[in-house]
């Protein structure tokens, strides 16, 4: 999969005395959390303490994101980022004693956790300082964690009129000034309010000059989308954006993006915020050229990077969705489940990229497995198809996590669907992953429902499937049951 838009170069404003903190803190060896609302720049200011904590530890600065992550596998993926282990996922045992030799500056994004599960994190590398990044919403660290706490506020006026202006590319007049000065005391500061109204001013000065207009050396560089909506006559009348506008911005910066990148933001909305990767779009919208669509959003304000992908930014969803993009979202959620589970099972994509599209996978499942209905003779089940394709892949590519979730919502889907035979094929795989996990008397529970199924079928294969496996079951906890069941 190739990467996504590179992030943006520009300096961070008004930043510094929070930046040079985090950096004094770490060269200490302390553990930090930063905790800031969705929109106020967290993730910009972790990429520069990561530059600035380069050469503080040994294993230099690992990055990491904690969206949708748990104590455990932050934990393999920490491993995985310093030691060469392809194909291998250690235990328990191992993985700790591995993880308890590094020593590094930990940047974590977008954690979702805090209490004992982040005591856990911290216990099992003693030897690394941690920078987690969090919303107001997750749970704190606890009271002996020895954790020090950064928070993000807002910025002053000042300095959100300088993001609008960069973004414009020029200086504010004096109503929009006071414009901005209404937006600073409405946003509270946020960052990310300051870009999108920068993008709102942006598209302003487009319909201003209408499609005729032409610099002093030629044409203006960012014109707009030939797909946008038309320039009215009178655009040299277009109003200021009015505060409840420029307050959730998204409709309308939406309205005046190409199609492609409007088609986008629908299946964002039907996946829940969660944006496909830019090499999916062109066969998604069915645009060859949609893989720009990205672009467009990330200069937008409308779209925010997690990890190595993109959702949609703080606010945006609920702004959409008031909007009417989500009135559709089982078709589109069908259309993506429809894409992946061909994608996920061709012979040339690998595991790994699979793994990389986990998270919208996953969600289009969400989406329909509540859905599902008892199937009529000749129909198929999508859920089932995509939950079949991914699990495997999921498996081989390392992400047990999210091979979990597959198999239960085939789990649930299948039951839904009726499909008895799909019903005993996900409690065998669900067997299969607690068996892998040490988690034994799991393991038996889920092997034993799938070869009473299997049963039930007269599934003689299967059940010799599944007695096998649950010999396995019987030799790793030392009890004969699972032998003689053979």
């Amino acid at each position: 999969v190739p990467p996504g838009p590179a992030p943006s170069a520009e300096p961070l404003v008004d930043r510094q005395d929070e930046r040079e903190r985090l950096v004094r803190l770490l060269a200490r060896g302390r553990t930090v959390r930063l905790t800031g609302p969705g929109g106020s720049g967290r993730t910009s200011l972790l990429d520069l303490v990561a530059e600035d904590c380069a050469d503080l530890a040994p294993d230099g600065v690992v990055r990491l994101c904690g969206h949708r992550r748990t104590a455990t596998e932050l934990l393999h993926d920490l491993f995985h980022a310093v030691h060469s282990a392809p194909l291998h996922r250690p235990g328990r045992d191992e993985l700790l004693a591995h993880v308890r030799e590094i020593g590094a500056v930990v940047v974590v994004d977008d954690i979702e956790f805090g209490g004992a599960a982040l005591d856990e994190l911290l216990d099992a590398t003693p030897e690394c300082a941690f920078l987690v990044a969090a919303t107001p919403d997750v749970p704190a660290p606890s009271a002996d964690s020895g954790v020090e706490e950064v928070v993000l506020g807002g910025l002053d006026r000042a300095a959100g009129v300088e993001i609008i202006e960069r973004g414009v590319g020029r200086v504010l007049t004096e109503e929009e000034t006071r414009w901005a000065g209404d937006l600073w005391f409405e946003s509270e500061g946020l960052p990310l309010r300051f870009v999108q109204a920068g993008a709102l001013l942006r598209q302003r000065d487009r319909l201003r000059a209408g499609t005729s207009a032409v610099e002093e050396f030629g044409v203006f560089a960012e014109a707009a989308p030939e797909d946008a909506a038309p320039a009215d006559d009178t655009a040299d009348e277009v109003p200021l954006p009015s505060l409840g506008d420029a307050a959730a911005p998204a409709p309308l910066l939406a309205s005046r993006l190409s199609a492609s990148a409007r088609a986008t933001l629908r299946f964002a909305v039907a996946l829940g915020g969660e944006v496909p990767h830019q090499a999916h779009l062109p066969a998604l919208v069915g645009d060859t050229h949609a893989d720009a669509a990205l672009g467009e959003l990330a200069g937008c304000g409308l779209v925010s990077p997690v990890g190595a992908r993109y959702r949609l930014a703080a606010g945006v969803l609920t702004q959409l969705e008031a909007a009417g993009y989500g009135t559709d979202a089982e078709e589109q959620a069908r259309a993506a489940a429809r894409h992946y589970a061909w994608w996920a099972g061709h012979p040339s994509v690998t595991p790994e990229r699979v793994s990389t599209e986990a998270d919208a996978v996953l969600a289009a499942l969400a989406v329909l497995v509540p859905a599902t209905a008892p199937l009529g003779e000749g129909e198929e089940s999508i859920a089932l198809r995509l939950a079949r394709t991914a699990a495997p892949a999921f498996a081989a590519g390392l992400n047990w996590g999210a091979w979990e979730r597959a198999l239960r919502y085939g789990s649930e889907a299948s039951r839904l669907a009726g499909e008895v035979a799909e019903q005993a094929y996900f409690h065998h795989e669900l067997g299969v992953l607690a068996l892998c996990g040490d988690r034994l008397d799991r393991a038996r529970a889920e092997l034993e429902a799938s070869i009473g199924l299997r049963g039930a079928l007269s599934d003689k294969r299967g059940t010799v499937a599944g007695r096998r496996a649950l010999a396995l079951v019987a030799d790793r906890s030392g009890t004969a049951s699972g032998l003689l069941a053979l």
